[in-house]
């Protein structure tokens, strides 16, 4: 994007919130809270040290609003940008523009959520697509299922090749002692678990959790001072395609071949380059998607790329090492939660499932229907 120098801005601070099941009279804004303090600690800044605030939360009208009148602060600059799951990811790109502009020195991008609590349905109000909601689809899921049912028709991806992706993902929550998921899963678990929507049963679509998270962002310059070690944000790119799953141009091909380019571009890097890729998996065929889109494989390839381990622990690419929206964590909208696992590989400090020798993480956020796409790539001080 220009404007954008790439490696000017860095993630200092980043932490979640309680996940799971919150106590009942909880609210999106205490989780919000929660996390915010928990990332300032995580960097040794102070709540006064934040001058820009960047949030979205569907169960709050105005959040910035919300949470700043919570938090006590009077930022010098906000941004309450909406656009789903990859939300977040737009976040980073305006706070770095922001902090690059001189608008805000110390950015916090802060999500909550209590959907488990209060129910999905309450927490997610659905609008009336006149197109769509007269025949009653099962959204979100029956939206994924056409793309999942096209990819199959078209590459011959097979309910196995998907089944995969949730077993890798149950693989790395087994090392994440915050995970919600904590039994083992196999194949045969996920192909004969409650059919959703054909063809993609309980255990192919993601956690209903409560849970939220925080990131500060601030100058390199900054960063370098502050107590961890700084993830660098290297690139970003977006792209939004539609709203409605009937309005996709293609059904096989999302928003992140175009979101992936950008931010490459800004990095001067490419897929080989990505030590570990965090990718929104709100359903099992999303990571399929994702990781052809983002050039980790060629079109029609993401379920043999994925077969075999290829995602899980020792395999070719490590994808989700939180156990990701299918076994980790999914407050709503999963995409700050996916920054915060690319964040902790590039630090270092992920535990039993870091990866070795990371120095590029990417996270790729996803909103809506497969409409909205935002791509973060973040370095390591070896990197800039």
């Amino acid at each position: 994007m220009s404007g954008l120098t790439r490696g000017s801005v860095a993630v200092v601070g980043a932490a979640e919130s309680d996940l799971g099941q919150v106590a009942p009279g909880t609210t999106p804004v205490d989780l919000m809270a929660q996390a915010t303090r928990r990332a300032l600690d995580d960097c040794g800044l102070k709540l006064s040290d934040i001058d820009g605030v960047f949030t979205n939360a569907s169960q709050l009208r105005m959040p910035t609003l919300s949470l700043c009148e919570y938090l006590g602060i009077a930022p010098r600059y906000q941004d309450g940008t909406g656009i789903g799951g990859s939300s977040f990811m737009t976040h980073v790109q305006h706070a770095m523009l922001a902090i690059e502009h001189g608008l805000c020195e110390v950015a916090l991008v802060a999500y909550g959520s209590t959907q488990r609590t209060v129910s999905r349905a309450a927490a997610s109000p659905r609008e009336f697509n006149p197109y769509e909601s007269p025949y009653k689809p099962f959204l979100p899921a029956s939206a994924y299922a056409l793309a999942a049912s096209r990819h199959m028709h078209q590459f011959g991806t097979t309910r196995e090749h998907l089944a995969e992706v949730a077993v890798a993902a149950r693989q790395w929550a087994l090392m994440n002692p915050v995970a919600w998921e904590k039994e083992p899963l196999s194949i045969e678990q996920v192909l004969g678990a409650r059919m959703v929507s054909y063809p993609l049963t309980v255990r192919d679509c993601c956690l209903v959790t409560d849970g939220g998270g925080a990131i500060i962002l601030t100058s390199a310059a900054r960063a370098r001072t502050l107590r961890q070690k700084p993830a660098f944000v290297l690139g970003v790119g977006e792209h939004l395609s539609h709203m409605s799953i009937s309005s996709m141009p293609d059904l096989t091909v999302t928003g992140a071949a175009r979101s992936g380019a950008i931010a490459y571009a800004m990095a001067g890097l490419s897929a080989k380059d990505v030590n570990t890729a965090q990718v929104y998996d709100a359903f099992t065929i999303n990571t399929i998607l994702f990781l052809e889109d983002l050039g980790f494989c060629p079109k029609g390839e993401g379920g043999r790329f994925i077969a075999g381990g290829g995602i899980a622990p020792g395999g070719v690419l490590p994808v989700n090492t939180s156990g990701g929206g299918l076994s980790y964590c999914h407050p709503g909208m999963y995409g700050l939660l996916v920054l915060i696992e690319a964040i902790r590989q590039v630090r270092g400090d992920a535990g039993a499932r870091q990866v070795q020798g990371c120095d590029v993480a990417l996270a790729h956020g996803n909103g809506g229907v497969l409409s909205s796409q935002v791509t973060v790539l973040f370095g390591s001080e070896a990197t800039v």
